[in-house]
């Protein structure tokens, strides 16, 4: 390889262990010698080699349903993983197939890595990745990702790149013994990257990261709507809701009330800690978005950041909404129509704040298949497959 594309693979390495991600010597490896230029050939390398995710593919609509996610994410998950040589991986949802081929350079040529994806095309294209660089052992499969992949089974690893709502049984059903699970997890709107082991009747967490992923399509996506406000903002909801945009546009058109929080946590604690904590306690919770630029007055102030937008998250009662935003360096809660709402969201950032601003760090979850008791807690998730209990 090119002396030039070798320093820009060890500078992104360097990006992602500045992070604290690949701590397995086996991740550093992969990401030190799998080319990521090569799963992305329509970018220049200076392009494909930074520390970013990258949208592949959109919707009739224009919304990202494929990409190549960002590296430190992907090393975060595969030290989550811990897969070792020769083991068996399934991975859910091919993408570019550059994190199939970090797997296939982790467990070596006595694994096997075996990739899912519910279109056809991307599948195609993926193959055509591996092999120009050379991981023509990489088994891609066009299917259901829900459904795993029976004829490989069972499989030591199983890591999934897409959100997920639900742990699908048969992933339950192709682990070995002593096998782990990896999955962004949706927890009411917010995800984490969850490692799963079993426990006896039920899924137990080992370890758990901050992340995003774009979710699970098919007949096992999650019940999650969004709906378009105007012309560049996005509302999420964790369930399906009626929501009249255009009305929902005119009250956010109106000038709101702002109430100081009194702290200033960062970006970073806000993402992990506080977007955590109301998603999970707010069964109201709605998270806006607006594309990058567009210069809403709503999310001008947007106290969150994403590649290609900026982010905020709130409640959405039946007669008003209240944002989390800036003011003057401050988290601020602006209010909309009925100032109850207001009051709502300020005691939320209340109460995170005397609780100790907990985030992901420590956070444990419990994974009960249906028809499996299991204890109460006092944050529960109930979803068609498994009931989530929650806690620190």
């Amino acid at each position: 390889m090119p002396v030039e594309l070798n320093a820009l693979r060890l500078r992104l390495l360097g990006q992602v262990l500045q992070q604290g991600a690949a701590t397995d010597p086996s991740v550093v490896n992969a990401l030190r010698t799998v080319p990521r230029h090569l799963f992305l050939p329509d970018l220049p390398p200076e392009q494909a080699y930074r520390d970013e995710a990258i949208v592949t593919k959109r919707d009739g609509d224009g919304r990202p349903i494929s990409s190549s996610s960002q590296p430190t994410i992907m090393a975060i998950m595969l030290d989550q993983l811990a897969a070792r040589g020769g083991q068996r991986v399934l991975e859910i949802g091919a993408g570019t197939g550059f994190n199939a081929a970090l797997l296939a350079s982790i467990v070596g040529g006595r694994g096997r890595v075996t990739s899912v994806d519910l279109d056809a095309d991307t599948v195609e294209h993926a193959r055509e990745n591996l092999d120009a660089a050379g991981c023509a052992d990489v088994a891609l499969v066009t299917g259901d990702g829900a459904l795993g992949c029976p004829d490989g089974a069972p499989y030591d690893r199983i890591i999934a790149t897409v959100g997920v709502w639900d742990l699908a049984p048969a992933w339950r059903e192709q682990l070995a013994p002593g096998g782990r699970l990896v999955v962004p997890l949706d927890l009411h709107g917010v995800q984490r990257s969850v490692a799963f082991e079993l426990a006896g009747d039920h899924w137990t967490s080992r370890s758990a990261q901050p992340c995003g992923f774009m979710r699970m399509r098919g007949p096992f996506a999650g019940p999650e709507r969004s709906y378009r406000v105007g012309e560049s903002v996005t509302l999420s909801l964790p369930h399906d809701r009626a929501v009249d945009p255009d009305a929902l546009a005119a009250v956010l058109a109106e000038a709101p009330t702002v109430v100081g929080t009194g702290t200033t946590p960062s970006a970073a604690e806000l993402f992990d800690g506080l977007s955590l904590w109301l998603a999970v306690r707010e069964p109201r919770w709605c998270g806006l978005s607006e594309v990058a630029g567009a210069g809403v007055p709503t999310l001008r102030a947007a106290p969150m950041r994403a590649p290609e937008s900026t982010v905020t998250a709130g409640i959405l009662g039946d007669d008003g909404v209240a944002l989390l935003s800036r003011a003057d360096g401050e988290l601020a809660v602006l209010g909309y129509g009925d100032d109850t709402v207001a009051g709502e969201l300020l005691a939320h950032v209340q109460d995170w704040i005397s609780a100790g601003r907990p985030g992901t760090d420590g956070l444990r979850i419990d994974a009960y298949p249906a028809g499996v008791s299991g204890p109460d807690g006092d944050i529960v998730l109930e979803k068609a497959e498994c009931r989530f209990i929650l806690s620190w």
